[in-house]
């Protein structure tokens, strides 16, 4: 029987609002609402493939916590130190935790590489900086949007501006403006306040992510997803900044066949031959522009929103690819779908 540990951040305890400081309970429930959804859907994949015993991460404000194979970290016990301890019990340890001020990388750290169904450290390190992440990719000739550095960036009929942290994720604290000199402004104060922004151009079209599955030099493109992403009126003419809204993703939107199905998985497939040592489920968020095609804006090193929706439809056990492309016994053949990266046709 091989032991697999789920840890989802923040339903596992990551942040308590009972801490001076911390967010409160109401204004992190759309983010609990979808961490628990992914840990809930990987928990349950993982539960249904023979041989496979799974423990779950919960805590005191989880209504199923008290579950059978549920866990909770001892009362005063460090994070980082829970889930080390856990993935010490456990052959193996399958972590949903957002890059920001290096969790994840903290998080594999606990881990360690043998027990870690994830991506491999150095590919972390550079999908947790958005900036990085399109330098890394722009070298290597494909469509990015570049961080600005304020003094630099000029103005342009028609062009708006997109301030958000370099390690952000889920849309979270991220703004649109019109005028570049607001958006130099709003830079300027994050940097002053001791956060680390990034100001790039916004690109116009549709928002969509992919969803693959890599291992060493293979890659999967399981589906093209839809992302529900908006923008807020500006609160004032003053102000002359939106909010940028995530609302979920559609899965599975558009025919991996069709002209524009085959340019994504190339780009797909480039991306990942261009980061070694992404590992298993990974998320891909472009724009579609009218004009261009495809721009990459980030790349998530870890399952996202979409693997819960893609294993709510049914199919193919995405765990099982997980475990394959991290070579664990007995799932080794699941490999058989992945294609070499690059040699999308």
């Amino acid at each position: 029987m091989i032991k697999i540990f789920v840890f989802e951040y923040l339903t596992g305890g990551g942040i308590d609002p009972d801490v001076a400081g911390a967010p409160s309970l109401a204004d992190l429930s759309a983010l609990i609402v979808e961490g628990r959804v992914m840990r809930d859907a990987l928990a349950a994949d993982l539960h249904a493939l023979p041989g496979i015993a799974v423990t779950v991460a919960g805590s005191r404000f989880e209504s199923g916590a008290d579950a059978e194979n549920h866990v909770r970290a001892q009362p005063g016990e460090p994070l980082t130190r829970f889930v080390a301890r856990m993935a010490r019990e456990h052959d193996y340890a399958c972590i949903v935790a957002p890059e920001c001020d290096g969790l994840l990388l903290k998080l594999h750290d606990a881990v360690g590489q043998a027990r870690w169904l994830g991506c491999a450290k150095e590919a972390i390190r550079t999908a947790s900086s958005k900036s990085a992440t399109a330098a890394w990719l722009a070298t290597r000739g494909m469509p990015v949007t570049p961080a600005l550095e304020p003094d630099v960036a000029a103005p342009a009929p028609g062009r708006r501006w997109v301030v958000k942290p370099d390690d952000g994720a889920g849309g979270l604290d991220t703004r649109v403006y019109d005028d570049l000199a607001a958006a130099r402004a709003e830079y300027v104060a994050r940097v002053e306040a001791g956060r680390t922004p990034v100001l790039q151009e916004w690109i116009e079209g549709e928002p969509l992510s992919l969803s693959l599955i890599c291992r060493d030099r293979l890659a999967r493109l399981v589906s093209i997803n839809r992302q529900r992403i908006g923008l807020s009126e500006p609160a004032s003419p003053e102000r002359r900044e939106r909010i940028v809204q995530f609302d979920g993703v559609d899965v599975d939107r558009i025919d991996r066949h069709g002209p524009q199905g085959r340019a994504l998985e190339r780009l797909a497939l480039r991306v990942a031959e261009a980061l070694p040592g992404l590992r298993g489920f990974v998320g891909i968020d472009v724009v579609w522009h009218p004009e261009r095609g495809p721009v990459v804006i980030e790349v998530n090193p870890r399952p996202t929103v979409a693997y819960a929706e893609l294993s709510r439809r049914g199919g193919r056990n995405l765990a099982a690819e997980l475990l394959a492309a991290h070579r664990v016994p007995g799932f080794d053949g699941e490999a058989h779908a992945l294609r070499a990266v690059g040699g999308a046709s």
